[in-house]
């Protein structure tokens, strides 16, 4: 067996961003490790380091050299390898191909059990480490990819990178790999924190590798991150319950924007504090990649945290430095905000006109007024108050107006946001102000909804006049397109209606798509509402699926045609929980089912003469319409359960009409008239669940 040693590969180079850094980090030791394998090098444990500066992989006991291999292979006999001339046959002929020789190679030889065969040797001679490892390292850095970012020429070289290659350290134990790439060879060297430990540093084997780093001011990403964490938890605590918001992207961005980091305090002017926090805070966050800090009481502080790369001993010019820095992005913050309040919502609104919404769907100021209608019609089904309708059609006329004001076209992601602050400057009550705040949720699944029924009122009509718009010009999403969040927006009408019970689906898609047809868009109306329809109950199935329905009685409810979320998933949880705990509802149910439905002909429709009827016959009907009845209020209740055990109820009477009745008489008028009450049976099932599927697997 070969001897093993670590094995180190840097690849140094200009500073990289930090989002492509990581993917780079992520396929480093992929490509390392399935290199290994295919070069056939045994080796331990692949993990990997990563700096703005460097990227690096490091490989526990990579063998030195690829095992010597012999190998003997038996073939056919040789009586059936050879003619009687000595050539060899098709057989010898296939056999040594298989085995990567010539037929002439083959050697003949007794085997134990006397018979001769033909035998294929192969002997695969050991191959050192260091040439195997010199062709992977080049392989490998021409090989990681940079989705989203343009690589980088360097000098007079062909080859590209993300960022210039300025070295490459690579070492197998205590031998340097040769390695080239561009014009960059490869040494022992690696190089340490850009302005405390500038200049080469010679790395003695891979094991003194990260030592050698910290020696000279650089921290892998992983302790990086513990740096800053540890300096975050000692502010807080300083504080007294203080909280530092460090959002995950900013902060692995603030991670990979050092090598050395120290956290420093700084402070902006108080003046900051009267604008909208959201817009200070992201222009902390997202521009400055400044963390703020919020006192325990959740009030935003005028403190905020820097992570300096710098050396410790200057860190007050680095304090001093940004809020110099920052002064001036809060400033434009507080400009914006100050002139947006002197032009109001309705000043806004009023430019709509000319943003287009979607080409064929018109601009966002109709877009506007659809929503109007349909957030009054949401909040009328939702509330008896006939304020919740007006303040939800006053939120819904304003919501989209922010869209053209300064400060959201500076932070687009606080666009609602803004419109409520502005809704609340101009006079408009509270319900209106937090409605247009908060109608762009939920934004993601798991988000919490809007507040107040007003509130989703206006996110159902901004998300539900989204989705029908796209499938009435025939642009629904595809597996691969959905530049409209068709998706996010039918799982956030969803989420919302299963918190109004009262608000059913299907009116109001009628009323989406009635607002479109008025624009003047042509369609089939019918046939975009049952499409629209088809998609709502394809993302119900799935989130009853997500939470653990039986595929069968999701599919027995998705044959029904529902697209109400709350019947919808109500039926599934009824119906499961009386397959899986009420084992002899459910038999009684399904079985009560099978026995009408196979006899029954839907053709003769469910119009009984009662003159014709027999007592079991009596019986029956009047049993079928108390059974529709209780089933029928127990929907409107949304008791599922009740209903259930309504339909369950009628086994009794459905068994007893069998033993008394011949159903297929002889006489005609009779006959259909019987088939006509099993008819009417079925029926009464037919808004809870196809029972008849679920019979069939019980």
């Amino acid at each position: 067996m070969a001897d093993t040693r670590d094995f180190l590969l840097e690849i140094g180079c200009e500073e990289m961003p930090s989002a492509p850094l990581m993917k780079a980090q992520d396929q480093l030791g992929k490509l390392i490790e399935k290199g290994l394998g295919e070069a056939g090098l045994a080796h331990g444990k692949v993990r990997t380091l990563s700096t703005p500066r460097r990227l690096t992989v490091i490989v526990e006991g990579c063998a030195t050299a690829t095992e010597e291999i012999h190998e003997t292979m038996r073939g056919p006999k040789a009586a059936i390898a050879f003619d009687a001339d000595g050539n060899p046959t098709r057989a010898a002929q296939g056999f040594a191909r298989k085995c990567g020789i010539t037929a002439e190679e083959l050697v003949r030889r007794e085997a134990p059990d006397g018979n001769e065969y033909v035998f294929a040797e192969r002997s695969v001679p050991s191959v050192a480490a260091t040439v195997l490892l010199s062709s992977l390292c080049e392989r490998t850095i021409a090989d990681i990819k940079w989705p989203n970012y343009r690589s980088q020429r360097w000098g007079s070289e062909h080859q590209t990178f993300v960022r210039p290659i300025r070295w490459i350290c690579a070492l197998l134990g205590d031998q340097t790999i040769e390695v080239h790439y561009a014009d960059v060879v490869s040494g022992n060297t690696t190089r340490g924190h850009r302005v405390l430990a500038p200049g080469d540093h010679v790395v003695a084997e891979p094991a003194a590798y990260e030592q050698v780093l910290e020696d000279n001011f650089v921290l892998g990403e992983v302790r990086r991150a513990a740096v800053i964490r540890e300096g975050i938890a000692q502010i807080e605590a300083e504080r007294g319950g203080a909280k530092v918001d460090t959002p995950q992207g900013v902060f692995d961005e603030v991670v990979n924007l050092c090598e050395w980091p120290t956290v420093v305090v700084g402070t902006f002017d108080e003046e900051f504090l009267a604008v909208p926090q959201e817009i200070i805070v992201e222009a902390m966050l997202k521009h400055q990649r400044y963390f703020p800090i919020y006192a325990a009481d959740g009030s935003l502080t005028r403190e905020f945290v820097i992570v300096s790369n710098a050396d410790p001993k200057v860190n007050d010019t680095v304090r001093a430095g940004n809020e110099r820095v920052v002064r001036p992005r809060l400033d434009d913050a507080k400009f914006f905000y100050d002139e947006d309040l002197k032009v109001g919502l309705d000043g806004f609104r009023e430019r709509l006109g000319q943003v287009v919404f979607q080409k064929r769907l018109g601009t966002v100021l109709q877009k506007s007024e659809r929503m109007e209608a349909i957030a009054r019609v949401v909040a009328v089904n939702a509330s008896i108050d006939e304020q919740v309708a007006i303040d939800a059609a006053r939120a819904a006329h304003l919501a989209k107006a922010d869209l053209v004001s300064q400060a959201v076209i500076e932070f687009t992601s606080q666009q609602g946001v803004m419109g409520g602050y502005y809704a609340a400057a101009q006079g408009e009550n509270d319900v209106v102000s937090q409605a247009i705040s908060q109608h762009y949720r939920p934004r993601f699944a798991g988000d919490e909804t809007p507040s107040s029924i007003a509130g989703k009122a206006v996110a159902i009509a901004d998300k539900l006049d989204t989705i029908c718009g796209m499938f009435a010009i025939d642009e629904p999403p595809t597996g691969s397109a959905d530049p409209f969040a068709v998706r996010r927006s039918t799982i956030g009408v969803i989420a919302m209606l299963r918190e109004l019970p009262g608000v059913a689906l299907e009116p109001l898609i009628d009323v989406a798509l009635a607002n479109y047809a008025k624009q003047g868009i042509e369609f089939d109306m019918d046939e975009v509402a049952g499409k629209v329809n088809g998609y709502f109950v394809g993302r119900l199935a799935a989130i009853a699926r997500d939470e653990g329905a039986d595929p069968d009685t999701i599919q027995a409810v998705v044959d029904t045609g529902i697209c109400d979320p709350v019947a919808f998933l109500g039926r599934v949880k009824a119906l499961d929980r009386a397959r899986r705990e009420s084992t002899e509802v459910f038999d009684d149910l399904a079985t009560a089912y099978a026995r009408a439905s196979h006899l029954a002909d839907a053709a003769l429709g469910i119009d009984v003469d009662e003159t014709l009827l027999g007592e079991a016959e009596r019986s029956l009907l009047e049993a079928v319409d108390n059974g529709t009845a209780e089933v029928q209020d127990a929907i409107l209740a949304g008791g599922l359960d009740d209903a259930i055990a309504a339909l369950a109820r009628l086994r009794e009477p459905i068994d007893r009409f069998f033993d008394d009745v011949l159903v297929m008489d002889e006489d005609k008028a009779v006959r259909e008239n019987r088939l006509r009450l099993l008819n009417r049976f079925e029926s009464a099932f037919k808004d809870v669940a196809n029972i008849g599927a679920l019979a069939k697997r019980k």
